[in-house]
Parts: C-alpha cells; structure tokens; sequence
C-alpha cells in the first residue's frame, strides 16, 4: 500500500469541489457509478477523518497515514467495497476497523444502521448482521468472524494472498465464511488478523 506522507497539490482544493475531483478522476473513472455511492462521497468529508496535518492529501488518490499504525485507504479502495456490498436502506451494518470512521460514514448514507467497532475482539460481541465491512486486510480469517454475519448476509473485506491485497467479498456456507476473491485492491494489512505466530523447535 502507498501511503501519501507529503503535501500534494490538491492542497488548494477543498470541501465539495475536492468532493467532486475525487468522484471524477478517481471513482467513475474505475467503474464506479453507482449514484446513491457517489452521492455518499460526496456528502461525506474526507478531510473530517485525517489529522490536521494531513488534510491537504485528504482527496490524494493514494492511503492517507493517520499515526499510531493507522491508515485511511484510498477513495476508491472504499468505492470497490461498497459497490461489492451493494448495501440496501434496511441492511443492519457492521463496519470493524480502525479507524473505520470514514467507511462507517459512508455506510450511513447508504443503510439506516451502521455499527462501529474496533478491530481488537469488540467485533466477537455485535451480534449478526446483514452487512459486515473491514477496513483492511485480513491475512488469517477468525472462524468466530462468520457469528455476527446473519445467515443471508455478506462480509466485505480486504485479503492479503501472498503479499498482495485483494478485496474478497464473503456469504455463510454451512455456518462458516466463504470468501470469494474479486479483484486487486489497495488495503492496509490489519494487524489483529495477521497470523498467529507459528512455534517450530
């Protein structure tokens, strides 16, 4: 994942018009074209999710590092998601991650229900949802992941497969999560999720 860490020479644009930028240049020109998820980027803020020092990159079409080990994706990372997810206005939304706010944003102008969770274990204890998001990469898939996914819901997620981030897009198969494998997308790798160290003598 390239991370912007520099000012960018968006730095000038700002509010709607930055917005508007992002959709054209970035979003339809990837396929994505969904109306009611460009009216949610463009209703939502990105520069409301970075640290002040980082605003000027907000509509940067790189990830956005927000310090602590935390990373914003790149617009369209989300713009795959959510066009994956295809979330309905009665779909009952977890988004896990962290930061996780600007996908959970996004998600509430699509779903009248988005929860909020951080990746370290408060996820285990949301209960079943229609539509579950991960902001970022999962490297290991928690068998406990498939208990707040309802029966006919969908995860969306993003994997890592041999050093390379894909966005997977996951339904329940006999109670256990199923991950399909869509396309190549540009997530952080999520540290929660990484595989547990393995012992060897």
């Amino acid at each position: 994942m390239t991370v912007v860490e520099e000012r960018a020479n968006i730095a000038d644009a700002g509010g709607e018009t930055a917005r508007r930028a992002m959709i054209d240049s970035q979003l339809r020109v990837s396929g994505i074209n969904d109306p009611a998820i460009l009216a949610a980027f463009l209703a939502v803020p990105r520069e409301d999710f970075v640290p002040e020092a980082r605003r000027a990159v907000a509509y940067a079409d790189r990830a956005v590092a927000l310090g602590g080990g935390e990373v914003l994706s790149p617009a369209l990372t989300y713009g795959q998601m959510l066009t994956a997810a295809e979330p309905a206005a009665d779909d009952s939304v977890l988004v896990i991650g962290n930061p996780g706010g600007y996908l959970a944003a996004l998600a509430g102008k699509l779903a009248a229900k988005v929860t909020l969770v951080a990746t370290t274990g408060e996820w285990a204890k949301a209960g079943a949802n229609t539509l579950v998001l991960v902001d970022g990469a999962i490297e290991e898939l928690p068998a406990a992941l498939a208990d707040v996914v309802s029966a006919d819901g969908r995860l969306v997620t993003g994997v890592v497969e041999r050093g390379v981030t894909r966005l997977a897009l996951g339904r329940k198969v006999g109670g256990a999560l199923v991950l399909t494998v869509l396309a190549e997308a540009d997530f952080a790798p999520l540290a929660a999720f990484a595989p547990r160290p393995k012992w060897s003598f």
